[in-house]
């Protein structure tokens, strides 16, 4: 069984009108494809969320349900002192969300502070792949971003696949010059690149798709996935110049865009693990993604996937 261990930070979620009717639940960006991941393909990959959470019951809380999830929990660190973050999702008519965000304090931001962080950096030596997002990165202090990279490079040198998901959120970083760096040191090291093309034109101004492409070769990336939302998505591997192009899953009434890309590069990442086609792979991402977008929430009831499991 493959082993992939997934970086990141989850928050409490309201989800709702502000002063009316809210469902509180939890998500973040690489906690919600650690939760995709372990319902589609979690009877062939182990999948292991690492990340930081406090005493309180609210943390004990959404560990237990990560745990019933069936994502591995060991490397989720006990913070004493802090409590985990809190964000309110806003939808508009057509689907389309707005967040409000609460986690300067969160326990996640200071996990490589952690006094246990370097068993977490031991027990990761010979996983097969390490999949985190620009959030993982930016909501870090700086000289941890850093400390983050050369843990990254180390477990690379080792063998261990990085897959990288750039979410772009400009709030999270003083301008666009640090991120741009951050970034850059990123792709430098980064296997299976997983972006947004309104993400990558925020942040680099990039004109097109091509653009994006040439520039993610040049800055280092090895396999490129680039998700163009109902558009479909293009796929390209650098060095054997492969490329193809696959449409997005026909869906008759879009709910909530919510983690659209997280389940993707879930269903995307689990084909790639088990040595599918390049195709099957962006088939299962667009598969998954189309029945999240129909829910609300970042992470749907598990009854609404019950036709979804992959098989390696």
């Amino acid at each position: 069984m493959k082993r992939i261990a997934i970086l990141g930070e989850c928050m409490i979620e309201l989800n709702g009108e502000p002063f009316g009717s809210m469902k509180q639940s939890y998500g973040g960006d690489s906690l919600n494809t650690a939760v995709y991941m372990a319902r589609a393909a979690g009877h062939y990959l182990q999948v292991q969320y690492v990340s930081a959470l406090g005493t309180d019951s609210v943390s004990q809380g959404m560990k237990i349900r990560w745990q019933d999830e069936g994502i591995n929990t060991e490397l989720v660190l006990t913070d004493n002192d802090r409590q985990p973050g809190l964000y309110l999702i806003q939808l508009d008519d057509k689907g389309e969300r707005t967040f409000l965000y609460w986690r300067d304090q969160s326990p996640a931001r200071f996990m490589l502070q952690h006094p246990n962080f370097s068993g977490v950096v031991k027990a990761l030596n010979g996983v097969d792949m390490v999949y985190l997002s620009g959030i993982s990165l930016a909501i870090l202090p700086e000289q941890d971003r850093y400390l983050m990279i050369e843990f990254l490079k180390e477990l690379k040198c080792q063998g261990t696949e990085i897959a990288f998901d750039s979410n772009y959120r400009p709030a999270l970083w003083s301008n666009v010059d640090e991120a741009k760096h951050f970034y850059q040191l990123m792709y430098s090291i980064t296997d299976l690149a997983l972006v947004t093309n309104d993400d990558e034109r925020a942040l680099w101004g990039d004109r097109d798709e091509t653009s994006t492409l040439n520039r993610l070769k040049d800055q280092g990336v090895k396999c490129l996935v680039l998700k163009m939302g109902a558009d479909g998505s293009l796929f390209s591997d650098f060095s054997t110049r492969e490329q193809l192009f696959v449409p997005a899953t026909s869906v008759e009434q879009v709910v909530d865009t919510t983690s659209a890309g997280d389940s993707f590069n879930a269903g995307f990442i689990s084909g790639w693990l088990a040595y599918l086609s390049p195709e099957a792979c962006s088939r299962q991402g667009h598969l998954l993604a189309g029945t999240v977008i129909q829910h609300k929430g970042a992470i749907i009831p598990n009854s609404a996937m019950t036709h979804i499991k992959f098989n390696p």
